[in-house]
């Protein structure tokens, strides 16, 4: 057995069915290897799409995903999906080849120092630097990718170490003295929050992405305690989005009822979240009067931003349960008269009296799936609408690219949930920008004809940019044009063999969905739609979360029922 072969006898080893990659010369012999292994591997056009894929692999499964890569610009082009699951916090092993030993630091053809490169975007690498250190080094690799708070590893393997004889042992312990994650909640700061808890009249509790592991305990959470429940951009399905507790996303584009939620609450649980600049606003103006109850198992993210009063490290499946049994159910009617109020007043609504709107599109799509598949988005307009018009309410089933923002992240993320659950149908909710930043995986979609429908929202332009440019840069369009150079997007999937479309109205859309959705085959809808639509609510930049733009979400007086008391200070 040579390195390379010890490479695949790993990931073997580690469980690993699919591995998205590209070969190139100095990952060739793993390539060779992988000839006579049962991994599948997906051949993707592109090594940042193949990082994404194998990210998403992760997020729609629990089980880490791989991704391999060639020297020079094959592992640079990780780089971006690297940090996009650094960010957003996913087990992703990549695999890199790299110049032999010799040669390193030479400047060598196709040589680069992505150890040193994917340093502040990874969890942890690795250099290779002797073929019997595989096996430990794989085995670290997974450990490290899955536990704790999740996170991107990277392992690099020169040309001469696949190609080196293997003489190491397998059995090798995990021995990572300085790597201890705390998963056990401390029972002393369990009392405290128990008793803050107790006494709040107005709490909420806020879900991040770390629910995503740990949805039954926050579901049995939130049904123990009556808490009302605000679901952050990557917490959504971790807690069912038409649950009677559910009051939405909080922040930038957040709901009205979760914004005032948090401006009005006199205590916050969060769980498993980062208390994101996206979800505070200005921190000062962020939850006042409230006490924070943070709970999560990285202990560098607590008080990062957002003041701690009672912080508790650990896993969420194990710190929600024992805090349950430490609570009665909590008795806030009043609270909760306040909260059905807000959300009869402000449920998601917008303009029909224009052209075909992206909200629209995004109702129909989840109207004909009936909810039952897997979102994921691009970054943008269409990926704020689809996160309040189209959340699912099973984990892991609402992929998209939160700390990062990654345009081109939704479609190869697409297949790789696709992959990841087989049969599952995946709508990927695309903008006409970012959708052609990694458009050429139409291929691998075709390849291996994915149950995959992305549904394009073109209106083009850059959407959000251009709604910032209108409200705050004085409608100084700059650079956001796309339409007079956008392909024939029907016409560019059929090229790929995929069947494609283009919808310029409502009437065409709601014929067209449901029989698209029917096939469950790959396909493209182009759906044309109004050029200056704007999200709403908003918070501008620098703007406390009680300062909120409520634009299109603003009720019409002349409907029945609604009464139109003053709205909090600051908002507008």
């Amino acid at each position: 057995m040579n390195g390379a072969q010890a490479v695949l006898k790993g990931l073997e080893r580690e469980g690993v069915q699919v591995v998205f990659g590209h070969p190139g010369g100095a990952i060739m012999p793993v390539y060779d290897a992988l000839y006579d292994s049962p991994i599948r591997h997906i051949l993707v056009r592109h090594e940042q799409a193949g990082t994404h894929m194998a990210d998403a692999f992760y997020r729609a499964s629990g089980k880490v995903g791989v991704v391999f890569a060639t020297s020079g610009p094959g592992a640079t082009n990780t780089v971006t999906g690297l940090a996009t699951a650094y960010m957003d916090s996913s087990a992703v092993v990549a695999i890199t080849g790299n110049v032999s030993t010799a040669l390193i630091g030479t400047d060598a053809f196709q040589e680069a120092d992505i150890y040193g490169i994917t340093g502040p975007v990874t969890k942890h690498n690795y250099l290779v630097r002797h073929v019997n250190d595989l096996p430990r080094v794989i085995k670290e690799a997974f450990h490290i990718a899955a536990t704790g708070r999740p996170g991107p590893v990277l392992i690099d393997i020169p040309k001469d170490v696949q190609l080196a004889e293997f003489t190491g042992s397998w059995d090798v312990p995990i021995d990572l003295p300085g790597y201890r994650p705390t998963v056990t909640g401390h029972s002393g700061q369990l009392r405290k929050a128990a008793e803050a808890i107790r006494q709040a009249k107005r709490p909420i509790l806020i879900v991040g992405g770390g629910g995503q592991a740990a949805a039954e305990q926050v579901s049995d959470f939130a049904a123990h305690t009556n808490l009302p429940v605000i679901t952050t951009l990557m917490g959504i399905g971790a807690y069912p989005a038409g649950a009677p507790n559910h009051l939405g996303m909080p922040g930038m584009h957040g709901t009205v009822t979760a914004n005032r939620a948090i401006t009005n609450c006199d205590l916050i649980v969060g769980a498993g979240l980062r208390f994101d600049d996206r979800v505070t606003g200005k921190v000062s103006r962020f939850a006042p009067g409230a006490t924070i109850v943070h709970i999560d198992i990285d202990p560098a993210e607590i008080s990062k931003l957002v003041k701690a009063h009672i912080p508790v490290v650990g896993d969420l499946s194990d710190v929600l349960p024992r805090l349950a049994e430490l609570l009665p159910p909590l008795e806030i009617a009043p609270w909760w008269a306040q909260l059905r109020e807000w959300k009869a007043k402000y449920p998601e609504r917008y303009k029909k009296d224009k052209p075909l709107v992206s909200q629209e599109v995004i109702e129909l799509l989840r109207e004909a799936t009936g909810g039952d598949c897997i979102v994921t988005t691009e970054v943008g307009q269409h990926q704020m609408f689809a996160a309040r018009l189209f959340p699912t309410s099973r984990p892991r089933t609402w992929l998209s690219s939160g700390g990062l923002g990654t345009m081109g992240f939704g479609f190869p993320a697409a297949i790789g949930a696709a992959l990841a659950r087989p049969g599952e149908l995946v709508v990927c909710i695309a903008g006409d920008g970012s959708f052609q930043m990694n458009v050429q995986e139409l291929a691998t979609l075709y390849k291996h004809q994915l149950p995959v429908i992305v549904a394009i929202c073109n209106n083009g332009v850059l959407g959000m940019v251009r709604q910032w440019q209108e409200m705050f840069h004085a409608q100084r369009y700059s650079e956001v044009y796309l339409a007079d150079s956008n392909p024939d997007f029907a016409k560019l999937a059929e090229a790929y063999g995929i069947a494609g479309y283009n919808v310029f109205d409502r009437d065409e859309a709601k014929r067209l969905i449901p029989e698209v959705v029917a096939t469950r085959k790959p396909a493209v809808i182009n759906f044309v739609v109004y050029e200056s639509e704007k999200v709403f609510p908003m918070i501008p930049a620098g703007a406390g979360v009680d300062e909120m733009i409520i634009g299109d979400q603003e009720p019409d007086p002349s409907e029945a029922g609604m009464s139109m008391e003053p709205v909090a200070v600051g908002e507008r």
